[in-house]
């Protein structure tokens, strides 16, 4: 099973992670005292205890001592105002806490470290009675106990399932994270059912993209966030578990244009495109909301059931209305329709111009690809004995696809495309003229040369 990655977790646990938002909860007011205290101790409508005068002082010494980060000096009098003036301030539990991880960090009696992480659950407890915020504090609170406990499974599950029924899309990336970890090892255990994995992986992708999409401030949160746990449910994302978690659902609301979705999103995922509940639900999105995604996912049954031309023509719509609403935003999207529309019109139909067309543009659309530039050689190459009528100008074409293989591996980013585009490259290239033809036919080397047919392309000469 796959866990939370060192460097996730640095970046889940770092001071910016409790500190999310300029209008965060979390943010502490500064450490110092003032006259003010006591009017604020002795409000009437808080319960600050007996002496809001020792408040006072308390709150006075363990402010200072905690601002010189004297956290064995700081605890007395921080006590005092946990047990005795818990609505002072929300510096109390947010300082708490602090200090008492620090305690438990440096700590190597194990029973006293137990102590220090009860002491640390207990303070987020009181925090929420006297200060509310139920759900982001339980999210706060499993986060710490991640940190300092993580084998408390049950707990943290119980932790994050509150918070996240009470926050709801407002729940951050940690806790999703934290959350479904804790369902993987409780259904490892056997005691949750194993759809809860998938339910728990449809809930947390909900929220993410919905952050992603609302408040991309917080997307160094949410991308890796999402990433991991995609990465955690791949083992579980078997398309017989798909379907019996999700059938169920379609039957019943078949016209949900939400469900519809996720339910094509997590097929179409996990690999399941061939199962009958993806086909009819594309077919019923694409019947309520004829949408760039709809027509994208129709294009793909259609070429799954060889219907080639439709195929095309959905993907062509696709990529239509994706450049139409968010070019920038959808280049993935536009970029998968050309190159399908590419590969079907080469391989399956055979029409040279059309697929190199289609090529041409999905290489605009992600011009570090380098496969759209592949394709254009192989079929130059395919080309070469139809491009010519005699033996030297039937190996000309070797020239501009090599060119293509070449151009491939200079702008590919992926490792692999620049290895297949050398590798053809070099196969190719023993295909080129010998010098002796090249002299035969009235030609030198590094001059000009068109090449004709449908290639129409004007090259280098070059031997082999």
């Amino acid at each position: 099973m796959k866990v939370i990655s060192l460097a996730l977790m640095a970046i889940l646990f770092s001071g910016a992670f409790y500190t999310i938002g300029s209008n965060s909860t979390e943010a502490v007011a500064g450490h110092a005292i003032t006259a003010d205290m006591s009017t604020i101790i002795q409000n009437t409508d808080s319960p600050y205890g007996e002496d809001s005068v020792l408040c006072v002082r308390n709150w006075s010494l363990y402010a200072e001592y905690h601002r010189q980060r004297n956290f064995e000096m700081a605890w007395e009098p921080w006590r005092y105002m946990f047990e005795h003036c818990p609505k002072a301030t929300r510096n109390i539990y947010l300082h708490g806490a602090a200090m008492a991880s620090y305690f438990f960090n440096n700590e190597t009696d194990p029973e006293k470290q137990d102590a220090w992480v009860d002491t640390l659950m207990m303070i987020y407890q009181q925090r929420i009675e006297h200060f509310g915020e139920e759900g982001f504090v339980l999210g706060r609170q499993a986060a710490r106990l991640y940190q300092v406990r993580p084998n408390r499974v049950q707990e943290l599950y119980d932790l994050t399932e509150r918070s996240i029924e009470l926050q709801g899309m407002s729940t951050e990336a940690p806790v999703l994270i934290i959350n479904f970890q804790s369902v993987i090892w409780l259904t490892e255990s056997g005691l949750l059912e194993q759809d809860a994995i998938i339910e728990a992986f449809d809930r947390a992708t909900n929220i993410i993209d919905y952050n992603l999409e609302f408040n991309p401030e917080d997307e160094r949160f949410f991308i890796p966030a999402k990433n991991n746990i995609r990465s955690m449910f791949e083992p579980y994302a078997t398309c017989e578990g798909l379907v019996q978690v999700f059938g169920p659902r379609f039957e019943e609301n078949p016209d949900d244009i939400e469900l519809l979705h996720r339910i094509t999103e997590m097929l179409d995922n996990a690999g399941c495109t061939g199962e009958d509940l993806f086909f009819y639900a594309t077919q019923k999105l694409y019947e309520i909301q004829p949408d760039a995604e709809s027509a994208f996912l129709m294009g793909r049954l259609e070429s799954d059931r060889e219907n080639w031309q439709s195929a095309i023509n959905y993907f062509q719509q696709a990529a239509d209305q994706y450049t139409a609403v968010d070019p920038e935003r959808h280049k993935d999207r536009i970029f998968r329709a050309y190159w399908q529309m590419a590969e079907i019109s080469y391989r399956q139909l055979q029409r040279l111009p059309r697929a190199r067309g289609y090529a041409r543009q999905a290489h605009e659309t992600n011009p570090t690809d380098g496969r759209p530039l592949i394709l254009i050689g192989e079929m130059y190459a395919a080309s070469a004995a139809e491009c010519g009528d005699d033996e030297f100008t039937r190996k000309t074409a070797f020239w501009p696809a090599v060119d293509k293989f070449n151009q491939a591996a200079g702008v590919a980013d992926e490792p692999a495309v620049r290895n297949r585009a050398r590798e053809l490259a070099g196969v190719y290239r023993q295909y080129f003229p010998s010098g002796e033809d090249i002299f035969f036919h009235g030609y030198s080397e590094g001059e000009s040369y068109r090449v004709e047919c449908w290639i129409n392309r004007t090259t280098t000469i070059r031997a082999r």
